[in-house]
């Protein structure tokens, strides 16, 4: 994780979730709004700065996977793949944003199609993690994410606030 003397590479915001559901396409015309949806599980916020490259991916993934932040129902901190619960990606470059005078700049985000490329990767990592872990393949659990570089609708059903900021 970043030490304060450098800048991130990449930085995780996680959210318990009862129930999160994220419009991925909207309406347009005759089609409905497309939506993903997870149940009980994190929700994973995540943005990625100039210098991040394909080997951050799976010590974020293991970070944040194994990290121990979902509660059981008898107040036991565990992680994720204990609990087991589903996981919703999400892209947040608003999360790279630094306050200037009055406005928020971006200028330590990497490039659009760079960040998609480690986002898509990202989620395919996750994917990979839970498909492998015995109590989320015996569960059923899912991994759902969002599109990058498209505004999206969240609507999250939280057992919080219960938020944490992590930083690569």
């Amino acid at each position: 994780m970043a030490d304060g003397s450098r800048t991130p590479l990449a930085r995780a915001l996680l959210q318990q979730c009862l129930h999160a559901r994220l419009q991925v396409c909207p309406a347009e015309g005759d089609a409905t709004a497309q939506w993903v949806e997870v149940q009980r599980g994190l929700v994973i916020y995540v943005c990625f700065f100039k210098g991040a490259d394909k080997e951050l991916l799976s010590k974020m993934v293991n970070t944040l996977l194994n990290v121990k932040l979902s509660e059981t129902e008898n107040g036991k901190h565990v992680s994720i793949l204990d609990l087991p619960g589903d996981v919703l990606i999400i892209p947040q470059a608003t999360l790279g944003g630094r306050v200037k005078g009055r406005n928020m700049q971006y200028h330590s985000n990497c490039g659009k199609e760079e960040g998609l490329e480690l986002y898509s990767q990202f989620v395919t990592l996750c994917e990979k993690e839970l498909a492998a872990n015995s109590k989320c393949a015996e569960a059923g659990v899912v991994v759902k994410h969002g599109t990058y570089g498209n505004r999206q609708v969240l609507k999250l059903d939280t057992n919080g606030p219960y938020t944490h900021l992590v930083e690569f």
